[in-house]
């Protein structure tokens, strides 16, 4: 891993999710719940970016011509279908173990990802049309510092798009209490005192420039699974763009 001062990266949490990454890719493993949530987390995304830039709704490939930035990137469980809606793709992730499995992958798939393992704040490059996040913000050392640099890499007419755990009691009880327990998430992946709530990472943004412009809850339903909902006390999605006028 680069040298990670000046950056977010808490490098105990980089460690934790290097230990995943061999088995990132393998649906009923450690990363069983982000195979699950991956498919609303996209569906989101899709509609985000076909409000933002009509006239492709039917288009197999909406981001082509267009660059992205993936931050927090895993192995790349959601870079590989952001490349396969056609943008031009650059993904970033604490872990070198974990580049090293998506830049595997990726290949295998025939997919041309720019995977590096360097901090969102170490990047030269900036104008990404979209900058997407998913269940990352928690796991930073600051958090606004975190936002500031995504805010750094849009395009003015960007979208930046956000996942992340809300902070109440029933998020404690569905992802800690009962999901590193029974559900599937490996042990200490989070640490709830440093979930935001949908107000405090609204002001975030806020000081770095942006605007919310969309919100969405993340529930889980027994008979359809995970699915967008107005109810955002486990977890919610947020778009933001550069603030207007």
């Amino acid at each position: 891993m680069e040298n990670i001062a000046s950056s977010t990266i808490d490098p105990r949490e980089a460690a934790h999710f290097g230990t995943m990454a061999a088995d990132w890719w393998n649906p009923h493993g450690s990363s069983a719940m982000l195979h699950k949530l991956n498919p609303v987390r996209l569906r989101y995304i899709r509609d985000a970016v076909d409000r933002h830039w009509p006239g492709r709704s039917h288009d197999f490939r909406p981001l082509a011509g267009r660059r992205a930035l993936d931050v927090g990137c895993g192995a790349g469980l959601l870079a590989e279908p952001l490349a396969r809606l056609g943008a031009s793709l650059t993904a970033l992730d604490a872990a070198e173990e974990n580049i090293a499995v998506a830049r595997n992958h990726a290949a295998g798939q025939g997919l041309a990802i720019d995977y590096r393992a360097t901090p969102v704040e170490r990047l030269e490059e900036t104008g990404f049309d979209l900058v997407t996040c998913m269940e990352v913000i928690e796991h930073v050392a600051d958090p606004a510092a975190f936002v500031a640099a995504l805010a750094e890499k849009m395009a003015p007419d960007g979208l930046l798009i956000l996942s992340t755990p809300n902070r109440t009691p029933l998020s404690r009880l569905a992802m800690i209490t009962i999901g590193e327990s029974i559900g599937g998430i490996p042990k200490g992946t989070h640490d709830w005192h440093k979930f935001l709530n949908p107000e405090e990472l609204a002001k975030l943004l806020e000081n770095a420039g942006l605007e919310v412009i969309d919100s969405s809850g993340l529930s889980f339903s027994p008979a359809r699974g995970f699915i967008l909902s107005p109810n955002k006390a486990i977890n919610y999605l947020l778009t933001a763009r550069h603030r207007q006028g």
